[in-house]
């Protein structure tokens, strides 16, 4: 064996390893991290590494271990925090993830070895922002790596997500990546390296133009009719609100809370967060709970939004004040069907609006698939007090009736669902005039998982032109306008109750009204383009 050719500075070794986890090193740092580390332009140019190094493979297995290796790279750098909630789930995560994430570099490998590469690297970007639209379509997607999420903080260059959602996002970033390949590759040629870059020029001009005249536009509109939110974060442990704090402590620590922050003033709105209420409160055994919540409300005078596990309960079922799958007293009763829900209640009206979460995490709060096959439920990694959710079925828009004007329409959000561009948009095309969203980030610490989470929500904002009340159970709450821009904010990990005022918008955006028009185009684009590849053989185009 020639040892010169395991020399970290060969050329193999540094097309074979280190150009790979180059970009696998780029894109994970690029994704939102902490509110002030801000290198999103990495993204940018992030996959030339990885498109330099697979340039002249022929060969699938080389080919598919570069590209294993800087996806793999890339989502343990994005997604390492998800092992603090659970460790095992965290690494199937990591790993699920990568494999999806190779998709795209397969396809255009397939093309490429059938028309050659300037062909090939073209339909990149399409290929790209297809396959992110498609893998979100089914349960096992986690959605999370879409890669336009990557610039969710850069507010300046993402403000036309109002006219192509995220994926427009992606396609650019892809498209400039292939870009600086190919003004690489065409150094020296003047007139085709200038074209280049003539068109990437006018690839970062045109969203910064775009969002200087909306955002110049907006400031001198008439802001319109506001709200007031108020967000109760109770800061307490996840783990140990289902064990050793208990529903009554819990309940008691969001009474004072809520009723300490409404002696200042009324507001419209109080939310509290996602599972707030740690047990089955509308069930029989459960009155005096749901009594005290809505004597308090009365009390308040004031409409209360609030996480809670929910469940259809069939006859003769047993009630519980644990969350998770609860069976009926009789051999022959069923198990109940759990949701993770919220629900809104308003003074005076013994009516409650439910909400019942329709996109659920992957094995962590449902096993995909499992109500074909049961046994998959062994491959559940659920969270303290969370087994088996059922999935919700309808995108239900909830009417407050504000304590200082005339009713106004809500989209709930909880948790994970803020990755999911078409569901929200969904909402709001129902007649949201407002988004909310409770989440409980508890789970992952102080790392950038929360703040992650809170950035990719900026995305729905931009896409529908809504503000956002974000509620957390600990973590990170705050308030968005309908640029994504913050309003205010609450302090890390502590109590602490956030009031602000927030416009209602009632229009509807580009992407709103065609929700997810952009990446079904790319699909179609790609399929006309791959329908030209079929028969061709022989010489390859270069």
């Amino acid at each position: 064996m020639n040892l010169k050719n395991l020399s970290p500075a060969s050329p193999a070794t540094l097309s074979g390893v280190v150009l790979p986890l180059l970009s696998g090193l780029l894109l994970g740092i690029s994704f939102p991290t902490w509110p002030t580390v801000h290198l999103e332009p990495l993204a940018w140019v992030a996959l030339v590494p990885l498109l330099v190094s697979v340039e002249r493979d022929v060969r699938f297995v080389p080919f598919f271990r570069k590209v294993w290796a800087a996806t793999s790279l890339f989502c343990l750098i994005a997604l390492w925090w998800v092992c603090l909630a659970t460790l095992t789930g965290g690494i199937l995560t990591i790993f699920v993830q990568s494999l999806f994430s190779t998709v795209p570099f397969i396809l255009y490998f397939l093309i490429r070895q059938r028309t050659g590469q300037r062909y090939a690297i073209i339909m990149l970007p399409f290929l790209w922002t297809a396959w992110e639209w498609a893998y979100m379509q089914q349960d096992f997607s986690l959605g999370w790596l879409t890669l336009g999420n990557s610039q969710a903080n850069l507010l300046w260059m993402v403000q036309y997500a109002d006219l192509t959602g995220v994926w427009g996002v992606s396609f650019w970033l892809v498209a400039c990546n292939v870009l600086v390949l190919l003004l690489l590759r065409s150094w020296g040629e003047i007139r085709t390296a200038g074209a280049i870059a003539v068109v990437m020029g006018l690839m970062f001009a045109a969203p910064l133009v775009y969002a200087w005249r909306l955002l110049d536009g907006a400031e001198r509109q008439d802001p319109g009719r506001r709200v007031r939110v108020a967000l109760v974060q109770p800061d307490i442990d996840p783990h140990e609100k289902w064990g050793a704090i208990g529903s009554e402590e819990t309940m008691n620590l969001l009474f004072r809370l809520t009723g300490r922050s409404l002696v200042t003033g009324r507001v419209d709105l109080v939310l509290w967060p996602e599972t707030a209420i740690p047990f089955y409160i509308r069930d029989p055994g459960n009155e005096l709970f749901m009594s005290a919540v809505m004597s308090s409300v009365d009390r308040w005078q004031t409409p209360l939004l609030t996480g809670f596990p929910d469940a259809e309960r069939p006859a003769r079922a047993v009630a519980s004040r644990d969350a998770g799958t609860v069976y009926g007293a009789g051999a022959n009763d069923r198990p109940l069907a759990a949701y993770n829900a919220s629900m809104l209640l308003q003074p005076g009206d013994p009516g409650i609006q439910i909400y019942r979460k329709m996109r659920l995490v992957p094995f962590g709060e449902r096993v995909p698939y499992s109500e074909y096959l049961p046994l998959l439920e062994n491959l559940s990694f659920s969270l303290s007090g969370i087994t088996s959710w059922q999935q919700g079925r309808e995108a239900t828009v909830m009417t407050v009736r504000g304590s200082r004007g005339a009713p106004f329409r809500i989209a709930n959000i909880i948790c994970y669902e803020s990755i999911f561009p078409g569901l929200v948009a969904e909402f709001v095309s129902g007649g949201a005039q407002l988004l909310t969203l409770v989440t409980n980030d508890g789970w992952y610490g102080t790392s950038y998982g929360p703040w992650q989470h809170a950035a990719i929500g900026r995305f729905r904002c931009i896409e529908n032109r809504r503000s956002l009340a974000r509620c957390a159970n600990t973590g990170v709450t705050l308030f968005y306008d309908r640029f994504g821009r913050t309003i205010a904010e609450t302090p890390w990990w502590q109590p602490a109750v956030l009031v602000a005022d927030v416009p209602l918008e009632s229009g509807l955006t580009f992407y709103t009204a065609h929700p997810d028009l952009f990446p079904k185009a790319c699909l179609g684009i790609a399929v006309l383009m791959g329908l030209g590849t079929v028969g061709v053989t022989g010489k390859k185009r270069s």
